[in-house]
């Protein structure tokens, strides 16, 4: 084993996959906002409920949360002002999958994908086609722009400056020049400083996060969702990986599942959560599954960690027999000064947790 394999398996070894189960169980796992998702599908599962449904309904909780900036009602737009869904879903029993993308004005897209996967012998549908095909089922519209979302949004546009420090949108001549703080306030009077100051926060570090939730049941069914509003500021009509089968989600009955959260071009480029399904199918078990994944996007950089360090992704994986992980590219996140470890939710029956991600890279604060 080469010195820098070795230390990678060292620095994963505290936070290492769940070791092979005597047989299939009810099991949720999911990224790091879905404590309250992975146990709602649980409660699915209890009650006999569909692999696909259970996921499903767990998500829609994100997708309802306005807090969650990047899934759902309350992501962050695009550069527009407008928010745009991703969503896949992946049914193991019947190796069925269904996706939407760039869907405007419809709050829970995990539910239309599925619908997609139910209702039609096609696998996706994009844009204007998805949302008329949401009004066909009687799907109510809604603005997904929610005012905390649109402050970030604002932040964002007067933070676009040019070199001699104007905003986009006045160079100081007729209108007044003011502080990009003070322009906020005139719209949000009543806005706290700590807000004023998350909404400045997202302008320079938006979210990448999105939910991907994973689910097998006793009979050792599978399925998965992946839902997102996705890259704040996007140009409009951007899709990242999330509506991509094989890239942000990947379900094999025989195998085991995986998704992704995170920067969804390096994702799509190496197909990640289908990579992470076969490294499984040839004996790899769920870490090493997903840490090979990740080494193939540090490759693509030549292992650039300069590069590499300008963006986040994760993976997360669960076998057939219940064992499971999560590894990401970054040991963590700085936010603020502070170092936060990155960690995926767990719900094997009992209240939901989170658990520490493995990881391929080792980020200094």
């Amino acid at each position: 084993m080469r010195r820098r394999d070795w230390l990678i398996s060292a620095a994963a070894a505290p936070v290492a996959a769940q070791a092979m189960q005597a047989g299939p169980k009810n099991i949720v796992i999911s990224s790091a906002n879905g404590q309250n998702a992975c146990a709602k599908a649980m409660e699915v599962l209890k009650a006999g409920g569909d692999t696909l449904e259970a996921v499903v309904q767990g998500v829609t909780l994100v997708e309802d949360d306005p807090n969650d900036t990047s899934v759902g009602y309350g992501g962050l737009p695009n550069e527009e002002g407008i928010v745009e869904l991703d969503a896949s879903v992946m049914h193991g029993p019947t190796r069925r999958a269904g996706a939407v993308a760039s869907v405007r004005n419809i709050k829970n897209v995990a539910r239309l994908a599925k619908l997609v996967m139910e209702q039609t012998d096609h696998v996706m549908i994009v844009g204007e086609g998805a949302t008329r095909f949401a009004r066909a089922w009687g799907i109510p519209e809604i603005n997904l722009l929610t005012e905390r979302a649109r402050m970030a949004w604002m932040a964002w546009k007067q933070s676009l400056r040019d070199p001699e420090g104007h905003n986009n949108w006045t160079d100081g001549l007729d209108a007044p020049d003011t502080k990009a703080a003070a322009a906020l306030r005139t719209i949000w009077p009543e806005a706290s400083d700590e807000m004023i100051a998350w909404a400045f926060d997202m302008a320079r570090h938006p979210t990448t996060g999105t939910i991907n939730c994973l689910a097998l049941n006793s009979k050792g069914e599978m399925s998965g969702t992946t839902t997102t509003s996705g890259l704040a500021w996007k140009i409009p009509g951007r899709v990242g990986d999330s509506p991509i089968i094989g890239a942000g989600l990947y379900v094999d009955q025989e195998v085991g599942a995986a998704g992704s959260t995170g920067r969804g071009e390096e994702n799509i480029r190496m197909a990640g959560a289908h990579t992470i399904v076969e490294n499984m199918r040839h004996g790899m078990d769920p870490q090493a599954a997903c840490l090979d994944a990740l080494k193939r996007i540090a490759r693509n950089y030549n292992n650039d960690q300069k590069k590499l360090n300008q963006f986040d992704i994760n993976f997360y994986a669960l076998r057939k027999d219940g064992a499971y992980a999560g590894a990401s590219l970054w040991s963590g996140r700085v936010r603020r000064g502070y170092m936060a470890s990155f960690e995926f939710s767990v719900n094997d029956g009992g209240a939901s947790r989170l658990e520490k991600c493995a990881w391929l890279l080792e980020r200094k604060a």
